[in-house]
């Protein structure tokens, strides 16, 4: 049984914010999330969902397959899935935008709004990072080798790292 939530209480967005996924190169989040944000069970949500499938078309909805699960157990671990038997469902922002059409609660139409505030400031950040990286790279043409030193130094710590995958085992 998921805890009744006060309609009124904010959310804070940093709570939103992880709990978004990147998924296929796209950001979605999980519907047993969402189902804690909107205070109702996952399997309501799931049912509304299963209920209402043409307002849910593939870019709005995601159906997790195997490999994805398996991923994404090995990151949350095993004992918070509990006993699911269903691959579970992964929103897209267009998607969570139905969503709040379907539960039709006042708690569902406020959750809703802070999650899309929420995309909309992480749409923000990623403009902002390339204006910064742009504005970087205009500089250094500007100024003199001298600095070249200074902004390699600043590029390097605004790109994201890179991250490699460790092999496991013996490699000759």
């Amino acid at each position: 049984m998921t805890q009744r939530i006060n309609p009124k209480v904010l959310i804070p967005q940093e709570t939103i914010r992880n709990k978004i996924l990147l998924l296929r190169g796209k950001k979605v989040m999980l519907d047993r999330d969402l189902a804690k944000l909107y205070g109702v069970e996952t399997k309501h949500l799931t049912r509304q969902v299963r209920r209402n499938k043409s307002r849910f078309p593939a870019d709005f909805l995601l159906t997790l397959i195997t490999q994805e699960v398996a991923n994404l157990k090995c990151q949350f671990g095993t004992s918070s899935w509990g006993g699911t038997r269903k691959p579970p469902f992964a929103f897209t922002e267009h998607g969570i935008l139905m969503l709040s059409s379907i539960l039709n609660s006042e708690r569902a139409v406020q959750v809703n709004i802070q999650i899309m505030r929420t995309f909309t400031k992480l749409r923000e950040m990623l403009t902002s990072h390339k204006e910064l990286k742009r504005k970087i790279e205009e500089m250094e043409k500007k100024y003199d080798y001298r600095f070249k030193v200074v902004f390699k130094a600043i590029k390097e710590l605004i790109e994201s790292p890179r991250k490699f995958k460790r092999r496991i085992g013996f490699h000759p």
